[in-house]
């Protein structure tokens, strides 16, 4: 299997296909390369697609002794560089949704040369406070059980609890219809039952900077001429739990290069919910890049 070289004692799983020009895209939580197993075909073999698995996700290494800052956005970020750095690609289209968005943003802002442009869908910058509203802190639960030992005890190494949690995940988050529970239960139910593996793959929310109720309730509106710059498209789902179309309200505040996409009859797995709509603005960017 393809593994990148360690960083900090860490390992990334990865799957290449195709050649051209680079797109790499990143996960969520809970999910891991096989979410956008829908969009990858609808790409082409003229495109060089590279989806890796985050540290504590797939069949990355999970490891819970001597992490560092690994399962941190930071360490994130740090691990995809270095993997995209040694595959020798650069200037690609980076694409990513929940914690995979927040991953590819970090990184075109650190690594501006890595980037020609984005794909993403939630989250995005500007929700603010607005994170600590009732409605909000109901649909992050997650974000706040992920933080505490119920995991260790209630949850980690218990396949039908580790099902169960996953299940209330898919299901609650997507809208009636959608595909994301028998597309993705059974794969990620097998991937994060062993001793370990939730918990290491809750780890991003231990991190205040990934974990989205921190981040959100410390955002500070940027000065203008410090928005984000590269160029993105924003695919905002019209049936995501957590979040809600009207959050897209102060994209202006945060992004000074975009286009926004409503997409329909789509929750929070919006690969797996439309990966038509994922394959045809992809295209759109890698046809620029190719120019």
């Amino acid at each position: 299997m393809p593994f990148s070289k360690p960083i900090q004692g860490f390992r990334n799983y990865y799957e290449r296909s195709g050649s051209g020009t680079p797109v790499v895209l990143v996960h969520g939580n809970p999910g891991d390369h096989m979410e956008f197993s829908r969009v990858v075909p609808l790409l082409g073999d003229d495109v060089d697609v590279l989806t890796p698995d985050l540290h504590g996700y797939g069949k990355s290494d999970k490891h819970l002794e001597n992490v560092g800052n690994a399962y941190s956005l930071t360490g994130q970020v740090d691990a995809i560089i270095a993997l995209i750095d040694d595959l020798g690609i650069s200037n690609a289209v980076l694409c990513g949704y929940d914690v995979g968005s927040f991953t590819v943003q970090t990184i075109a802002m650190k690594r501006p040369d890595l980037a020609h442009s984005l794909v993403i869908a939630p989250p995005t910058l500007g929700v603010g406070r607005r994170i600590l509203e009732e409605r909000a802190v109901n649909a992050f639960l997650h974000a706040i059980l992920y933080k505490t030992r119920l995991v260790e005890d209630l949850i980690d190494g218990k396949p039908e609890a580790v099902r169960a949690a996953l299940r209330e995940n898919l299901e609650s988050w997507s809208p009636p219809g959608s595909p994301a529970v028998d597309v993705l239960l059974d794969h990620l139910t097998e991937n994060h039952s062993k001793p370990g593996e939730f918990v290491a793959s809750a780890m991003w929310f231990r991190y205040p900077e990934g974990n989205p109720i921190t981040f959100y309730a410390n955002e500070t509106k940027p000065a203008p001429e410090d928005r984000f710059s590269k160029n993105l498209t924003i695919l905002w789902p019209d049936s995501d739990a957590l979040f809600p179309t009207e959050w897209s309200d102060t994209l202006d505040d945060y992004y000074s290069d975009y286009d926004l996409h409503f997409m329909e009859n789509t929750g929070h797995f919006s690969p797996v919910d439309s990966p038509e709509t994922w394959a045809e603005h992809i295209r759109k960017h890698v046809q620029a890049a190719a120019k």
